[in-house]
């Protein structure tokens, strides 16, 4: 049966398959010529800006993080 992993609050129970995730999320930075460096970010909950869900990754490369971001 399909069990929706919808927080980032998993359980072990999701272990595997947020490792695919994870391997996956490096597959297509590979793809998307990121081998140098990026980053994962997964937001979870309403104050951490969830608005899909589900879980799932974004992944953002190509440059330099700034601080404030923008």
């Amino acid at each position: 049966m399909f069990d929706p992993i919808c927080k980032c609050t998993a359980e072990e129970r999701h272990c595997e398959i947020l490792g695919c995730l994870l391997y996956t999320a490096k597959l297509v930075a590979k793809q998307e010529g990121l081998e140098d460096g990026f980053r994962i970010v997964i937001n979870d909950g309403p104050k951490g800006c969830q608005s899909v869900y589900h879980i799932h990754v974004h992944l953002l490369g190509g440059r330099q993080m700034n601080w404030p971001p923008g």
